[in-house]
């Protein structure tokens, strides 16, 4: 009825209040995230002309000093770039140490802002980058992302990595939500496979004061989103045309809205 419609609105408006504030908060990180990369580019710059100014005998303290720099002063610089970049990764929730043989990367996987996981990844850097050990889940597909990236762009590699694995995160954790707080609206158990790519549930409706169950399968094609990119709602029951309606107007939602924060706008339109 007419409370129903405008309990909805002001949902949909709240959503969307919501939605704007997580916007500026993203813009804001980008704004950091970009002042400091601007920063570790201005110290780069200097290690390489001072790494140059040693390298050409004609400059001011060149006379006394080696016409190529020293081993110590390469490995310092490396060092230093190397630290660099570890601190960036930082703030884009990626950590890491030196290690003897490498280093050891820490990936911190969120959602919404509430850190969940913590991932680990030691990579050999001699004779070439090799992974020695990790505890990314076998589920994540490590071995392609490695072949496509790791030689080449350790960067990317780690950005890629965490993109998939902050995705699965996000798609379990909507999915514990909802057997946690909408447990009594789901008709049995929902299903799940690991990678949480593909889920399963039944859940009661009522159309025109008529109980209905549908059936739910989200599939989440991008492996790298935590939003489904197929949804699929269907009865066995003979449906009417409010039925396919409501259907409709719930697989729309759930495509555009994360799962356990779609449900209740989806209880309410009954």
């Amino acid at each position: 009825g007419m409370f129903a419609h405008l309990e909805m609105l002001e949902k949909q408006a709240h959503e969307a209040a919501m939605k704007e504030e997580a916007a500026e908060q993203q813009e804001k990180k980008l704004s950091r995230l970009k002042s400091r990369v601007q920063e570790l580019r201005l110290q780069r710059d200097q290690l390489r002309e001072k790494v140059e100014q040693q390298e050409q005998p004609g400059k001011e303290g060149a006379a006394s000093g080696p016409a190529h720099p020293s081993a110590r002063a390469v490995l310092e610089w490396k060092i230093k770039s190397l630290k660099s970049m570890l601190q960036l990764f930082y703030l884009t929730g990626i950590s890491g140490k030196l290690t003897k043989q490498g280093v050891c990367f820490c990936i911190s996987t969120a959602y919404e802002g509430t850190y969940l996981d913590f991932y680990y990844l030691d990579l050999l850097t001699k004779p070439a980058v090799r992974i020695h050990r990790h505890s990314i889940p076998t589920f994540i597909p490590l071995e392609q992302i490695s072949k496509r990236f790791l030689q080449t762009d350790i960067r990317r590699f780690l950005a890629v990595l965490s993109d998939h694995l902050n995705a699965y995160v996000g798609r379990r954790h909507q999915a514990e939500q909802l057997q946690e707080h909408f447990s009594d609206q789901i008709v049995g158990t929902m299903q799940r496979n690991s990678l949480c790519n593909l889920l399963l549930f039944n859940y009661k409706v009522l159309i025109d004061k008529q109980p209905f169950q549908l059936s739910a399968r989200l599939l989440y094609g991008d492996l790298c989103s935590s939003l489904p990119t197929q949804v699929t709602i269907s009865s066995t029951q003979d449906s009417p045309t409010s039925l396919a309606e409501t259907a409709a107007a719930h697989s729309d939602l759930l495509r555009r809205v994360a799962l356990h924060k779609a449900f209740p706008s989806l209880l309410s339109t009954q």
